[in-house]
């Protein structure tokens, strides 16, 4: 997707830095193009199609340390460009720490960007009157009969694709490059109840190739998970166990990352501060960085300084095993420096694998399942949070009725501590590999 005459243009803005007078710099040039389907009752409500180049300038000058952006890519405008940004740097306030990472650290081995087959040529063969058909042929409105509970009354759909791809380069000889494809579909239904309540559903599908993309069910999936929340109430309040589906348990996971990183750690802003080597959470929580699952979105081969990821344990058995640390907050911290963040969360399954919801609920024998998040917040120094949930009740390990309106609240340290099980049914398509997950002695406000 990036052609040749741009990768030159990339160097020349490196080349064009150092005869203005930077030390040393870093170049990062993107490209993508996506187009849009949206559908609204089984009709093509919108289209939409999007390019986009861009390349960022990292400086660091006399001590000094500037970040900048054009899409204006052709030589005349890119000298102007980095004439311009050199002698703005220049002018900013010393930050001697700045630097571009060890060259040995770095990645060496994705020349082609392609190298974890996330890349589908066929992209290059859909044309828009596939798209359309895609969207329309996905939609369930007019499709699905009414039932004596509940009918359809609106579905709003969208399809999309598009192509990815970027190049890094530093003027201590990196070159690192990273493309892939993305088509996807999602659904958001609302359903009317005999009663005329109404209550909405979302499902999606995604996959980096386009044989991977499954549309069938996701219309039908979306209803029924809207119907389900027929005759939804509060439950009264205390301490349950709380299981929590695949499709949203990352809600639990993103903080704790959030904790572990640099700038949080630096700042005093994180509730893990002190941590790395200690055993913070349960024995059973074992959270990876597969990064380099091949064929799966997420995974990465470097980070955005061009530093090589490598696949390994975050947390193990409840030990805290990494902090994500940049350069810059290396020398800040005085700490060894690592990769930026976590490519590709794995929470991985306990107390054994193959577990699947089912088997978890049967484990809780009670509790309420967690199914969908609604607003809440969580306070990133201390780890208490207080989030709005929906889902199901359930007893002797079955589902008995839909619940809403209540709030879970705790703090994340004492919440992974009470771990029950992880199961082994991450979806591949979302963004991190969070499978069911239930924990002990959660508190519910109705």
């Amino acid at each position: 997707m990036i052609e040749n005459y741009e990768l030159e243009l990339a160097r020349l803005a490196m080349e064009l830095a150092a005869k203005e007078g930077a030390l040393k710099c870093r170049v990062s040039l993107t490209k993508s193009v996506s187009d849009i389907i949206g559908t609204l009752n089984g009709e093509i409500d919108k289209v939409t199609h999007c390019l986009d180049r861009g390349l960022a300038l990292t400086l660091f000058v006399d001590g000094r340390f500037g970040t900048f952006s054009t899409n204006q890519l052709d030589e005349k405008s890119l000298s102007d460009f980095v004439s311009k940004a050199v002698k703005m740097t220049r002018i900013l306030a010393e930050d001697t720490l700045r630097d571009l990472p060890d060259p040995a650290r770095c990645c060496k081995s994705a020349n082609d960007g392609d190298e974890l087959g996330l890349y589908d040529p066929a992209y290059a063969e859909v044309s828009a009157e596939e798209r359309r058909k895609l969207a329309l042929d996905a939609a369930a409105f007019g499709k699905v009969p009414d039932t004596k509970d509940y009918k359809l009354i609106s579905e709003e759909g969208e399809y999309s694709d598009s192509e990815f791809d970027a190049v890094t380069l530093d003027s201590n000889g990196l070159f690192c490059r990273h493309k892939e494809t993305s088509f996807e579909y999602g659904v958001e239904v609302t359903v009317q109840a005999t009663d005329g309540s109404k209550y909405s559903g979302f499902w999606w599908e995604s996959s980096p190739s386009r044989s991977g993309l499954k549309l069938e069910q996701v219309g039908t999936t979306a209803i029924c998970r809207a119907a389900a929340q027929i005759g939804t109430q509060p439950f009264a309040s205390g301490r349950y166990k709380m299981v929590v589906d695949s499709n949203v348990a990352s809600k639990l996971v993103s903080p704790v990352l959030s904790a572990l990183g640099g700038y949080s750690l630096q700042q005093g802003n994180s509730f893990m501060t002190d941590t790395l080597g200690q055993r913070v959470f349960g024995e059973g929580v074992t959270l990876i960085d597969d990064c380099h699952i091949k064929g799966q979105s997420g995974s990465r081969l470097f980070d955005s300084e061009g530093v090589a990821t490598v696949p390994g344990p975050v947390i193990e058995n409840g030990v805290v095993k990494e902090y994500f640390i940049n350069t810059y907050i290396s020398k800040k911290m005085s700490m060894k420096p690592t990769v930026e963040d976590c490519s590709r969360a794995h929470l991985m399954p306990w107390p054994k694998p193959g577990l699947k919801q089912d088997d978890i609920l049967n484990m809780c024998g009670e509790g309420i399942l967690v199914t969908g998040f609604n607003g809440g917040n969580c306070n990133s120094a201390t780890g208490d949070f207080s989030y709005g949930i929906e889902g199901f009740r359930f007893e002797g390990g079955k589902i008995v009725s839909p619940v809403s309106g209540m709030l879970i609240t705790g703090n994340f340290r004492e919440l992974w501590k009470n771990l029950i099980a992880a199961g082994d049914d991450a979806r591949v398509c979302s963004a991190k590999l969070i499978p069911t997950i239930a924990f002990n002695n959660v508190d519910f406000n109705g």
